[in-house]
């Protein structure tokens, strides 16, 4: 067993050796906190908790660092225009962002750290920069010299020359105008801490590279986050740590966006789609399915007809459950391992969507055998099926779900009690032997988009295909 995953710094697909044998040390840039999250943001997140869950399903020991970048410009900006302190905004998005990772069925870092948390390792950070000549002072902003680093623009393979970044605002004395800010010199009314250069506030690169060093030690396996973030700030995190002595990681992961029209889902677009307001529209397991079932590293383009299209394929999963479940007894998904496809597809940079047809093959097995009405081949699919549910933290009966209906479907309870008193209508012409009458109502709530089973214990009924 090799799990093999696409490093962007190789541009390739490797096999995965880990540091330390049966360990796995995974750091993810997380949230930025000025804003609450809309399912771009939460793909990342999702993604890397399926990457987390395939590791832990194949026996290593997982230590999973996803941070808070809890101060930068974006935040400063959104404290001056709603006169609200900047650390009360960022602690709202912050919770907004851990409801959206929750409701959709994230596992919790092993540590989640704040940037504003980490001052003094990041100020031990630029210390020792200064100190090896990589960066230096000016009129109390740090800057990284990013001619002092060899292999600088490796990871986005470009080339140095080839590269402008203006000076921004405030970042004076620069000595090449591509150098970036590590530290932030104080300006009036903006918050800032203490060091030996002055008062002022970290750069966004810097917190990552302290807090990656704090929480994981000069190397670790693999570096997650958005495409997007490959340059600046993944470039300039390496920059610091390796000028500092560290090794870093030693595997680049990126996901894909999550697209409308073709563009990257973002507020300054002003087409973000806020997972608060999803949710109140869709079950967040669906929601989890649409998202987390496309390979991590394709883009996603948001359709509402693409989220029908993923409720009805999850449906279909679901029901197989359900209606097992009902028939022989809930089975315990450790108690079966996935099948071999299933696994090679997860190992080969996590396939989902190769993983995601072996489910649904096993599927169609199971509603064979449950057809033939033998139930101990139906039983078998469902642990398997409920174990490769698992791996992707889409199992209908996990108890992470049990609580949907208490999580923005009211709306679904008042359908299920009109649905219900049509049904009772139903039952009582089949108690009578009207079965004209019985028919008759089952199509009409078919035409309606309701799908109707008999089962052992009653009638139920689910949105078919919209």
């Amino acid at each position: 067993m090799t799990i093999r995953l696409h490093d962007t710094n190789a541009r390739q697909i490797r096999d995965f050796v880990p540091l330390t044998a049966g360990c796995v040390s995974i750091y993810l840039c997380g949230a930025t906190v000025q804003a609450a999250p809309h399912i771009g943001h939460i793909r990342s997140g999702l993604n890397f908790d399926i990457m987390r869950r395939w590791f832990a399903y194949r026996g290593y020991d997982v230590t999973f660092i996803r941070n808070v970048t809890d101060i930068d410009d974006k935040i400063i900006a959104k404290s001056a225009e709603q006169g609200r302190p900047w650390w009360s905004i960022g602690y709202e998005n912050e919770r907004a962002f851990n409801d959206g990772y929750d409701v959709l069925g994230c596992l919790p870092p092993t540590y989640e750290p704040r940037a504003t948390g980490h001052i003094p390792e990041m100020v031990e950070m630029m210390r020792g920069l200064i100190e090896r000549g990589h960066a230096y002072e000016s009129d109390g902003n740090v800057y990284f010299d990013v001619r002092s680093l060899p292999g600088y623009l490796e990871l986005s393979n470009q080339e140095l020359d080839d590269l402008r970044q203006p000076s921004a605002e405030g970042e004076t004395g620069k000595r090449d105008p591509r150098d970036f800010a590590m530290w932030k010199a104080a300006k009036p009314g903006e918050p800032s801490w203490e060091t030996p250069w002055g008062r002022g506030r970290p750069g966004w690169h810097l917190e990552c590279s302290a807090m990656a060093h704090k929480y994981l030690g000069s190397a670790f396996d693999i570096h997650g986050g958005g495409i997007d973030l490959i340059f600046p700030h993944h470039e300039n995190e390496i920059a610091q740590a390796k000028a500092y002595g560290d090794e870093f990681a030693h595997y680049w992961v990126h996901n894909g966006w999550v697209t409308m029209s073709g563009e990257k889902m973002s507020k300054s677009l002003g087409n973000s789609v806020l997972v608060s307001e999803m949710v109140k529209h869709w079950r967040p397991i669906v929601l989890r399915y649409y998202l987390g079932t496309p390979h991590y590293r394709s883009m996603i383009e948001y359709s509402e007809e693409a989220l029908r299209e993923a409720e009805s394929a999850f449906a279909r999963i679901e029901g197989f459950v359900q209606r097992v479940t009902e028939k022989v007894g809930e089975t315990v998904p450790p108690a079966a391992e996935v099948p071999p496809a299933f696994a090679e597809a997860m190992d080969e940079d996590l396939g989902v969507p190769q993983a995601l047809a072996i489910i649904h093959t096993t599927v169609r097995q199971g509603n064979s055998a449950l057809a033939a009405d033998d139930k101990e081949a139906a039983a078998a699919r469902l642990a398997e099926v409920r174990a490769m549910l698992g791996v992707l933290g889409l199992d209908p009966l996990d108890p992470h779900w049990a609580g949907e209906a208490d999580r923005g479907e009211d709306l679904h309870g008042v359908v299920d009690t009109l649905v219900r008193l049509v049904l009772d209508q139903r039952q009582s012409a089949r108690a009578r032997k009207d079965w004209a009458a019985a028919d008759a109502i089952r199509d009409q709530l078919n035409q309606s988009g309701l799908v109707i089973e008999d089962s052992p214990s009653g009638p139920r009924w689910t949105l078919g295909p919209r």
